[in-house]
């Protein structure tokens, strides 16, 4: 059997290695990534936030397949206690009391200029007795609603699941090739590609200031809070960990302080413990939605071509924007199945070339 090199060590490559190892021996699967240290960016510092249906028609069916995975992988490995999952009330918060939704964006728009997923959410009806966590500060005038009962949104946990998986992984066989960089693609005597080298919790959705901060709280008590984004953030060179901007974080210090409340009723940046701070990448496309796909010949170069059908091939996964956790687990599910020439568990047709 022919071995298979996954170029990324992040969530989308651990879960296509984790789906492939139902259809290949983990000794044929090789995992590489450049990075000095694994987990650096989104992979390990994203939200964790899960969705079922917020996404466009083209990735209806991979989003809930996903969802669905996500969900079953949980119950199978425990994965409240292991990497943080649990069902999400999801809620939309303004503290002038005006309902988010009514002016939301759809389509790629937001994700193209790095703005917050708070744009696409819908408001589905009014609170419920109990559905406000405890941490969310109220003011005089606000306003909270649901988007979500938790049925069809839900938390993890990203680094903590990526070190699940890679784990996962790495008992069954998986070679990790860690820090490596491939270098070159080999070919054989007939111009064929033959290897690569190498050397319930809550989510709020809220306004404020001119930003869309996203709040999730985690089963150990952690709260995340995102929202500050660019767009033009040039990315830092391989082996190079992403620096934080201070006037970025110190925003969103700010927003932690105005929107969580202490037990004591404090409200003083000392109250707030900062656990960790990180800068995420969320690698996009110009359409707006990720390739999933086999690559065509004819893009792979002057004199490349690869073995047909489940025995060779280049494939790629990539283009996630801020949806890579979410979609990770039914990423890899097709993909492995993809490339191993079995029936997809999911239409990704509109995700070719």
């Amino acid at each position: 059997m022919a071995d298979t090199v996954i170029l990324g060590s992040g969530v989308i490559g651990l879960s296509t290695a984790y789906y492939l190892l139902q259809h290949q021996p983990g000794n044929t699967i090789h995992l590489v990534d450049s990075a000095n240290e694994l987990f650096a960016s989104a992979s390990g510092f994203a939200g964790g936030f899960l969705a079922k249906d917020w996404f466009r028609p083209e990735l209806a069916a991979l989003a809930a397949l996903s969802f669905e995975e996500h969900r079953r992988l949980a119950e199978q490995e425990n994965g409240r206690d292991n990497w943080g999952y649990a069902k999400s009330v999801t809620l939309s918060y303004d503290p002038d009391g005006l309902v988010m939704g009514e002016d939301k964006k759809r389509g790629e728009d937001w994700l193209l200029e790095g703005t917050s997923r708070a744009g696409l959410v819908d408001v589905r009806r009014e609170l419920e007795d109990g559905e406000v966590p405890a941490w969310l500060r109220r003011t005089e005038g606000d306003s909270v609603r649901v988007i979500d009962d938790g049925s069809g949104t839900a938390i993890v946990d990203p680094l903590r699941f990526c070190k699940f998986l890679l784990e996962k992984v790495k008992a069954a066989g998986v070679q990790i090739h860690n820090p490596a960089v491939a270098t070159r693609l080999e070919t054989d005597e007939a111009g064929k590609l033959s290897g690569v080298m190498t050397t319930t919790c809550h989510s709020v959705y809220t306004t404020m200031d001119g930003l869309s901060p996203e709040v999730y709280s985690r089963p150990d008590g952690v709260i995340y809070v995102a929202g500050v984004n660019h767009a033009s953030i040039p990315l830092p060179k391989p082996r190079v960990k992403a620096v934080t901007f201070d006037e970025s974080v110190q925003k969103l210090k700010d927003i932690a302080r105005r929107l969580i409340a202490t037990p004591e009723g404090g409200q003083q940046e000392e109250d707030l413990e900062i656990v960790r701070e990180g800068l995420c990448f969320r690698p996009i496309t110009k359409r707006g939605t990720p390739y999933i796909a086999r690559l065509p010949e004819d893009k792979l170069g002057e004199d490349f071509t690869t073995a047909r059908g489940d025995g060779g091939g280049v494939f790629i996964a990539a283009g996630h924007g801020p949806w890579g956790i979410s979609l990770s687990l039914g990423t890899g599910k097709v993909m492995a199945e993809m490339m191993s020439g079995k029936p997809l568990s999911a239409d990704i047709s509109s995700l070719g070339f």
